[in-house]
């Protein structure tokens, strides 16, 4: 398992963000937001897609496959089972957290 520690976002230089020891380019939700903002035409797609803005904000790693998608197009099986793992994860740990308060 890789520590995590916090790291300035490489683009702005202000804001902190979660990275493990293994990622090498680490940038913010803030400078991201614009790219991961566009249309996705495919509907199935878009329904995979559309989650909390919450959970981006937490997981680079969703930013990821989100920003893969809309670059390249197209997603392997493994990617779209790992972000609906994540994402299934988060729901879960949000539903507890409100359970809990």
């Amino acid at each position: 398992m890789a520590a995590v520690f916090k790291q300035k976002c490489w683009k702005c230089r202000k804001n902190f963000v979660l990275v493990s020891s293994n990622q090498k380019y680490v940038i913010c939700y803030d400078c991201q937001k614009d790219e991961l903002n566009k249309k996705i035409k495919d509907p199935i797609m878009a329904e995979l897609f559309n989650i909390p803005e919450e959970f981006y904000k937490e997981s680079s790693f969703l930013r990821s496959i989100k920003s893969n998608y809309l670059r390249f197009g197209e997603l392997s099986e493994k990617q779209i089972e790992a972000f609906k793992k994540v994402v299934k994860e988060m729901t879960e740990i949000a539903k507890k957290k409100k359970t809990n308060v």
